[in-house]
């Protein structure tokens, strides 16, 4: 590891440590299974990990970031959020992200303060660049960023969390199930059971790598370039398997897999969200 990666790392250390307590947003993803590691490190049982469970998040990823945290031996917890049941959020604008991390965190903060914590956030530096409404509803409930204010961009965090032995160090990123759907298409329990029975249906037939999008009617299937010519062979078991879910048709993405791929409509001034 390098001088300016062990200052990061230094200064995220010594940031947690000064908290005292913390609470600690943990969806097992990247980012926050290295900051849940880190607040461990830092604070032992002074510092709680909580999954929210709620119809986007996919039951794979949750029986993931549970068997993680009991394998580190962290304090860990889960709680139900709603976000479902918000309108704002049901709608699927292009302000959907700031509905769910304002539920989310509604939720963790009279729990943070129970214990007089402080709630962290996985928010890397990278993230700060990119179009991610959540950050707004995170300033406003006042959680905190320290892996973004350590200057730890993404790329550092997998090396972290590769030289601390966590499995998620080469995790491919997987956003909420909401993520999947075409901003305008409704977000429903039914249709986030759907995806999660679809993708995992394209994972076993050995794909890795892939987004099911759900454009109504229509699921999306965005695999990397090197499977397409796999995804092409198998069209007709592809195909099979998510009719059988209830779309009436499915197309193969031929740009292929491109993490937040429903952003890209986002180009247009007018989909675009403001907090004022």
């Amino acid at each position: 590891m390098d001088e300016r990666l062990e200052a990061k790392q230094e200064a995220l250390q010594a940031r947690l440590e000064g908290l005292g307590r913390v609470v600690v947003a943990y969806s097992g993803g990247v980012d926050s299974a290295f900051l849940a590691a880190a607040a461990h490190r830092a604070l032992g049982s002074d510092a709680l990990a909580v999954t929210a469970i709620s119809p986007s998040l996919a039951a794979r990823e949750l029986d993931a970031a549970a068997a993680l945290a009991r394998r580190c031996g962290w304090n860990h917890r889960t709680v139900e959020t709603h976000e479902i049941d918000r309108p704002e959020y049901a709608r699927n604008g292009a302000d959907r992200c700031y509905w769910c991390k304002t539920e989310l965190l509604e939720v963790l903060t009279p729990l943070a303060r129970e214990s007089d914590a402080h709630v962290l956030v996985g928010t890397n530096l990278d993230d700060l660049g990119d179009y991610r409404p959540g950050l707004a509803a995170a300033k406003e409930n006042r959680a905190l960023t320290p892996l973004a204010d350590a200057g730890l961009t993404k790329r550092d965090i997998r090396v972290l969390s590769e030289s601390l032995g966590l499995p998620t160090a080469a995790k491919p990123s997987s956003p909420c199930l909401a993520s999947r759907f075409a901003y305008g298409v409704e977000v429903t329990s039914e249709g986030l059971r759907r995806i999660d029975q679809a993708e995992e249906a394209v994972r076993a037939l050995g794909f890795q790598v892939f987004r099911v999008r759900d454009h109504g009617d229509l699921a999306r299937l965005e695999v990397e370039v090197e499977d397409m010519a796999r995804a092409a062979e198998l069209r007709e078991e592809i195909a099979k398997r998510l009719l059988e879910l209830g779309f009436k048709y499915v197309a193969l993405d031929l740009v292929g897999f491109r993490s937040g791929s429903m952003n890209e409509v986002l180009s247009q001034p007018s989909l675009r969200f403001s907090t004022g």
